[in-house]
Parts: C-alpha cells; structure tokens; sequence
C-alpha cells in the first residue's frame, strides 16, 4: 500500500534539488565523492520511485550529516515510508523518534508519526491474531476492540470468557471495572466496580490504574483516608502517571491535610501545567498553610488558564486507559 503512496508535500522540493544536481539524470549511480546532500536526493529519488531496498542504506547513513534541514526532514520521511513499505520496523521507528526530536510540532511530522504508528499497531494486531488467536493477549484485543466501539455486553462477555480460559491475564478485571463504571453510579455499580479492581490488584499487585480508579471511588464515598491511601500507592507504582497525584492532593485538602498536599500538588502542575484544577488545588493548600502571597499567585494562573480555555476537562478516571 505504500509503495503506491506517495507523499505530495515531498514532491516540489525534492524535485528542486533533483533538477540542481547532475544526480537527477542518474538518480541510481552515485558519484565517486558523492556528498551528503547527493545522497541523501538519490536516496531520497530512488525511495520516491519504490526502490526502497537501495534507497534505506543510502538514506540512513546521509540523513544526519546533511546541512539543509528541509532536506533533511524529507529523507527522513521518506526513509520512514521505505521502512513501512519494506517492512523495516527498525528504520520506521528509528526515523520517527528522530524526526520527533528534531522537528517537534512540526505537523507534517505529527501526521506521518500518527499514520505509520496507527498501520504498525494494526500489522502488529493482526499477526498476534494470526499466529495466536486463542492468547489470552489476542482475546484481549477482541475484547478491547468492543469496549471501544460501546458494544458493552459484548465487551463483557468477551472478558468474562477470557477469565475462564485465563483466569490470571492482567487487565482484565481492570477493564471490566471500567466498563460497570460507565453505568450511571449507583452504591451497587460502585461496589461491584470496586470488587473488579480489586480482583486486578490480586493479578497485578503494582497496577498504578486500579488502585487510583480505587482512590477516586473512596474519595467519592467520602472515605478520604483509603483514599489517600490508594492514590499514593498508585503514584509509587508509576511516578510518571500525573493523575494519582493530583487525586492525592485533593484528598489531602480535603482530608484537611493541607501541607501535605503541597507536594503531590507541585508535582501535578509539573507534569499538567495547563490544567487549571492543580492550581486551584495547591493554591487552597497554599492558603490553609499560610502562605498567602503564593495562593494569590496560584490564583492568578488558575484564572488565567480558565479564560484561555473555558472548557478544559479536569482528568477523570477514565483517563487512564491502560493498566500497568
């Protein structure tokens, strides 16, 4: 398939540099001294027409030391398509990440990074159902794949059969948990939500999602010291997950344990500045402890990021989709 697509936005400049280099007439012979750039517009030349298996060596090693950097965003590119066409996982991701780092927020590059990463999951999808559709892993994906269409019953029906053959899998209580939680709440929907994270903890002591989904629903029965306790765990077993951190400084003002909160509050802000609810939060904890001139502050950022974004969703549960 993308032997066949060609990417349009390549075309005008490549052809610039083909027509100002003697290698546009001979596009598969490189010269004896060939430079970086030559090279890199053969290479580049030799992809655009499908020869990806020549094309890949030549571009990966002229790409780095190229001067001009829309030329050097065009190899890469290319060399990414190549790697996509030719089935060279290694030369798919080594030119995204660099791409990535290179031209962040480019959105060129955003488009390609999010095209290629969607087909390399749906390649990956289809050989594990391929070469083992009765894992618990391919049966996860069928479940998943449900879920993410709202076919709940069938979601469910689909995990409970999973637990009966592999009754161990990770993720699947989780998931399971997630799903009764898309019933409006009631103490029944949330004890048996509860029972379900609970169960996944069982397979999975270290999941940083099920004990913060477990947080989150003491923190909504008002039972603010399990969920301290919850929300904490879910911080060590992932320190990189900003959620837990801010569901613990709320607990923690809430619990009236402001100068505790301060901390995870900081951290939160760190890892999700433009969410006006950990201002909020930290500049309350700010405030209870004293500290008035940095609550004005906090206050300050927090409106400020309001007006800008009126309808900035504060982070629910249901953000976090992925057990660990």
């Amino acid at each position: 398939m993308f032997r066949r697509v060609r990417m349009l936005f390549l075309g005008t400049l490549v052809g610039g540099y083909l027509a100002g280099t003697s290698l546009a007439q001979r596009p598969d012979t490189a010269a004896a001294a060939e430079s970086p750039t030559d090279a890199a517009v053969r290479g580049t030349n030799l992809a655009m027409r499908g020869q990806c298996t020549e094309a890949l060596p030549i571009l990966e090693k002229s790409i780095p030391r190229v001067a001009n950097k829309d030329l050097r965003r065009d190899a890469a590119m290319m060399r990414a398509q190549c790697g996509m066409s030719a089935d060279e996982l290694d030369a798919v991701l080594d030119s995204l990440q660099w791409l990535n780092h290179e031209f962040p927020g480019d959105a060129k590059v955003l488009y390609v990074t999010t095209r290629y990463f969607s087909e390399l999951a749906n390649r990956a999808a289809q050989k594990l159902l391929a070469s083992a559709p009765s894992s618990g892993e391919a049966q996860v994906l069928i479940a998943e794949s449900f879920q993410g269409q709202g076919r709940w019953e069938e979601a469910t029906a689909q995990y409970r059969k999973i637990l009966e053959k592999h009754p161990n899998q990770p993720g699947v209580h989780y998931q399971l948990g997630r799903i009764i939680l898309s019933k409006p709440l009631t103490p029944s929907v949330v004890e048996e939500a509860k029972k379900e994270f609970e169960a996944e903890l069982k397979i999975n002591p270290s999941s940083p999602a099920a004990e913060f989904m477990l947080g989150d629903l003491a923190w909504r029965s008002h039972k603010l010291e399990e969920a301290i306790e919850h929300f904490a765990r879910a911080t060590q077993f992932d320190a990189e997950l900003p959620q837990p951190y801010l569901g613990l400084g709320l607990a923690l003002n809430t619990a009236g344990r402001y100068s505790e909160a301060i901390t995870p509050l900081k951290k939160y802000i760190d890892m999700a500045p433009t969410d006006a609810a950990g201002y909020y939060q930290l500049a309350i904890a700010n405030a209870r402890t004293g500290n008035k001139q940095e609550a004005d502050r906090l206050m300050a950022l927090h409106r400020e990021i309001e007006k800008k974004k009126p309808q900035l969703v504060v982070p629910t549960p249901q953000d976090i989709t992925q057990p660990h």
